[in-house]
């Protein structure tokens, strides 16, 4: 695990090009200490928005995960969840890089949106899940406060975090080939999970999907800067064409038959705004409640950190031991996104990786982030261009996210059985159970009793014996996961 210590700061890159071309000496220089950075506002500017054009996907993406019924039916509208995820991301990225001081910016978290619509909403009410957001958020943020933020993180066996990203990217890309037809539900008397529909492929918007995907991977492969948001605009032309010439409709695409609006600028719709409720846990058990807020910090906290301190390593604000200044403050108003998503209805936001191309145009300084943010916030205006997109092609960069995510495998020692049989079972358990609790249940019960054979039960730690007593405490009494 890096070492968090905030106490050291790096040396400052030269500016590239010479003092010319250095910011100057007025306010935006002086307050994001731009020349002391190496860099120059137009350098700043442009990294804003590279990083804008790499994570502009997530417009199009949450609101398909979030397009699930919960527990009385209702599903949100899919305008309104639009308009809250360019707010609540605008919002975020801006106290990051006004208030935090570093190019890194946030948004929905795939693997928190995964979460709520697999795992929270079948049991409870939207306003009810977005109040779990909200709460998570506070406990995230008290974690950094109090300190046990980092007693926590080195709690957990690196491998065991590894195993997580790993199996959420998996959980995510399962999600995303459900969603274009791609995987289907096995009837009765065959496999549990099938291609298409009775083992086969077929449609048009599966094909959508099939080109988008390709288009995406060739794109990332000759590394083409927004690479997900291009091959989305490919796959999306490829739709409005077939169903204009072929005259598809609704019967073929579902709900989301990709058409041209009468208008590409409406009033944004905060209908969804402080939609929020804190009540009505009762029925779920003080245990169930307690599983849920741990598994939403898992998936919007875990990966903060090290994304952060990826990035800050990027633009050479963090040493070789990854102390990064103001790395608390970059943690802290991560944790805030998780309660400013549920007040939103967007979702728990957290820092996302595609900062780090901003950062490879040049961007040092929270300048950057705030040029994003404020990018988002105009994309309020233009929410009728979501409805263009078909969920075929939009869930294709799900698949692509989750072989991304695939990367931290090389991390994990699979030499060594002891974490190895642990990491595969959280790797497996997630996507084939279509459940992220289960699969750190699995792997956390693995890791422990493995070490209690070995004759190593003191290496585990309090914390993860704890934890281990909670997951068999559920397995046995309570039915998690549903």
């Amino acid at each position: 695990m890096a070492q968090t210590e905030t106490e050291a700061t790096p040396p400052a890159e030269a500016p590239r090009g010479g003092p010319a071309q250095a910011a100057g000496p007025g306010r935006l220089d002086r307050y994001f200490h731009i020349t002391r950075s190496g860099s120059t506002i137009g350098r700043e500017v442009r990294g804003g928005v590279t990083t804008f054009m790499a994570m502009a996907y997530i417009l199009l993406l949450n609101p398909l995960l979030l397009s699930v019924q919960d527990v009385n039916g209702n599903t949100l509208n899919a305008s309104a969840v639009v308009t809250a995820t360019a707010f609540a991301a605008a919002v975020t990225t801006l106290l990051m890089g006004i208030v935090g001081k570093v190019p890194l910016a946030l948004a929905a978290g795939l693997s928190v949106s995964g979460v709520l619509a697999t795992l929270v909403v079948p049991s409870m009410t939207w306003p009810q899940a977005m109040g779990m957001c909200v709460i998570y958020g506070v406990v995230i943020m008290l974690l950094v406060i109090t300190g046990l933020r980092e007693k926590i993180m080195n709690a957990i066996p690196m491998g065991l975090k590894h195993a997580i990203t790993i199996g959420i990217g998996l959980f995510v890309a399962m999600i995303g080939l459900e969603k274009a037809g791609v995987v289907g539900r096995g009837g009765e008397g065959g496999p549990p999970v099938t291609l298409g529909v009775g083992g086969a492929l077929a449609g048009w918007p599966v094909l959508a999907f099939c080109i988008t995907l390709l288009a995406i991977f060739m794109l990332l492969a000759r590394n083409v800067p927004g690479a997900i948001l291009i091959g989305i605009g490919v796959g999306t032309v490829f739709s409005l064409v077939i169903t204009g010439v072929l005259g598809l409709g609704d019967e073929e695409w579902g709900l989301s038959t990709p058409h041209i609006p009468s208008g590409l600028v409406s009033s944004p719709d905060f209908s969804l705004f402080g939609q929020v409720e804190f009540g009505g846990f009762g029925q779920l058990g003080a245990t169930t409640v307690t599983m849920i807020v741990f598994t939403l910090v898992l998936a919007g906290f875990f990966d903060a950190m090290a994304t952060i301190i990826a990035v800050g390593q990027e633009a050479k604000l963090a040493d070789e031991k990854g102390r990064m200044p103001g790395l608390n403050k970059a943690l802290l108003i991560d944790g805030a996104g998780g309660a400013i998503g549920g007040m939103s209805s967007a979702s728990g936001q957290t820092v996302f990786i595609e900062s780090a191309s901003g950062v490879g145009e040049g961007a040092r300084t929270g300048l950057s982030a705030t040029v994003t943010g404020l990018i988002f916030a105009a994309m309020l205006l233009f929410t009728p261009l979501a409805e263009i997109v078909p969920g075929q092609v939009a869930a294709a960069a799900l698949v692509v996210i989750g072989a991304m995510m695939m990367q931290n495998a090389r991390h994990v020692d699979w030499r060594d059985r002891g974490i190895a049989i642990p990491v595969f079972l959280t790797i497996i358990l997630m996507p084939f159970t279509f459940s992220i609790v289960n699969g750190v249940a699995a792997g956390v019960i693995a890791y422990s009793t493995i070490k209690l054979a070995e004759g190593k039960w003191r290496e585990p730690g309090l914390f993860m014996w704890l934890l281990t007593a909670l997951f068999v405490f559920n397995f046995a009494f309570n039915d998690v996961a549903h």
